[in-house]
């Protein structure tokens, strides 16, 4: 068995709740992780709008996730009204982007109808196994930051498009203290990150906690992405980008880990050093 990344420390970026998943991956290829949740999810300003939506799933064709964080909230509120996406009316086709989000739904009892060969947004329109013209969508999303492309294109393409805030992520109050003792030590190979959001908070943190100067904390520290628009938000707010996931997923992330430090050496040294 090899350990691609054995002798590294990698800061991994996500949700508070969603860093298990992602550290058990990076510690299998031999990392050391420094958990830097930079997302806090919750419940939208309000419920109202997916409430009603979800009290008409019948008049929709197609329910499509963009993400977990979606399915989650989506069965916790069809719960309250005595439902669940495994009981759906059976006109209703479910679309996921994503292993992990099609994972989910597959735990639920409700297996996706649809996963394009990409995990990205941009893959679903191109792949989606319907013409949109006439079709009703329901896409649930983050209240904020989230991409409109989705429900843009659909609509387009003639479809009825209902976007809806499911959940909301929003900033931790700070960084942690092992990620601080991690960057000021100077013992960080790489910084992960798994969505736009993610690169955002960690930015608006660091900001916070070191002022003008806070981008050379991140000078030799390896950049890398999970996909195509999280690198962007890397270009915009750091300036440049490493690596980035082929495929956009988690084990993805591990291996453009990899290949962006296959040849870069330690900026502290193994594990235990200093």
């Amino acid at each position: 068995m090899t350990f691609p990344l054995a002798g590294r420390r990698i800061a991994v970026t996500r949700a508070e709740t969603q860093l298990g998943a992602a550290r058990r991956l990076f510690e299998t290829a031999g990392a050391e992780v420094v958990d830097l949740p930079a997302l806090v999810v919750g419940p939208p300003d309000e419920w109202g709008p997916l409430d009603d939506a979800l009290a008409e799933l019948e008049h929709f064709h197609w329910l499509v996730f963009s993400s977990g964080n979606g399915v989650e909230a989506v069965e916790q509120r069809l719960k309250r009204l005595g439902s669940c996406l495994a009981h759906r009316p059976k006109s209703l086709k479910l679309a996921a982007v994503g292993r992990k989000t099609a994972a989910q739904l597959e735990a639920l009892g409700a297996p996706a109808d649809f996963i394009p060969p990409a995990f990205v947004a941009d893959s679903l329109l191109e792949h989606f196994p319907a013409s949109g013209w006439g079709l009703r969508l329901l896409l649930p999303r983050v209240q904020s930051g989230g991409r409109t492309l989705l429900a843009e294109a659909f609509a387009d393409g003639g479809a009825r498009v209902v976007e809806v805030a499911a959940y909301e992520t929003r900033c931790p109050a700070g960084l942690p203290s092992p990620a601080v003792a991690a960057l000021e030590q100077q013992r960080l190979d790489a910084i992960t990150f798994s969505s736009g959001k993610t690169v955002s908070h960690t930015c608006q943190m660091l900001e916070a906690a070191y002022g003008p100067g806070w981008q050379d904390k991140l000078a030799a520290v390896a950049v890398v992405s999970i996909g195509p628009q999280t690198s962007q938000r890397c270009h915009q707010l750091l300036g440049r980008v490493d690596a980035e996931a082929d495929p956009h997923d988690l084990e993805g992330l591990v291996q453009a880990c990899a290949a962006a430090l296959r040849d870069r050496p330690s900026p502290a040294g193994p594990p235990g050093a200093g």
